[in-house]
């Protein structure tokens, strides 16, 4: 059973979600659901080795009902599922935060002075005087 997504709030965020959004957004941690066919979900993640602590090199799981949450709200979603008999699987990921509109107001017209400034005003090339100044080199 999936939950339905809605679009993205704006509300806060708990501590813990901030930490389950952190876990989720590092790209060498992937981070998957697994829906049993009783209905049990679990959301876990491969905690690696880490030699100061002596800890990890297993399955971390994550909390359910806060990352539903998350969910919910729209800051996680949930990818392609891998399907089995006995359960379903999705990688979670961050959700994609929206780009920043595109520009709707057309850049400001230019006058007619401007424009006929513009158009009258000959184009020249760095190596236009140049080569004049050869062939008056070469004629001297």
């Amino acid at each position: 059973m999936l939950l339905p997504y809605r679009g993205r709030s704006s509300a806060p965020v708990s501590t813990t979600g901030h930490d389950i959004l952190r876990i989720v957004s590092a790209p060498c941690t992937p981070v998957f659901l697994t829906v049993h066919a009783d209905g049990r979900r679990r959301y876990s993640y491969w905690q690696p080795f880490d030699p100061d602590t002596g800890r990890g090199s297993c399955y971390a799981a994550l909390p359910t009902a806060e990352c539903d949450a998350l969910h919910s709200a729209g800051r996680i979603t949930l990818g392609e599922a891998v399907l089995d008999p006995a359960k379903s699987t999705y990688r979670v990921r961050p959700a994609r935060t929206s780009a920043a509109p595109a520009r709707t107001s057309a850049p400001p017209a230019r006058t007619s002075a401007e424009a006929a400034r513009t158009s009258a005003t000959p184009v020249r090339t760095s190596a236009t005087p140049a080569r004049a100044a050869r062939q008056r080199s070469r004629v001297a």
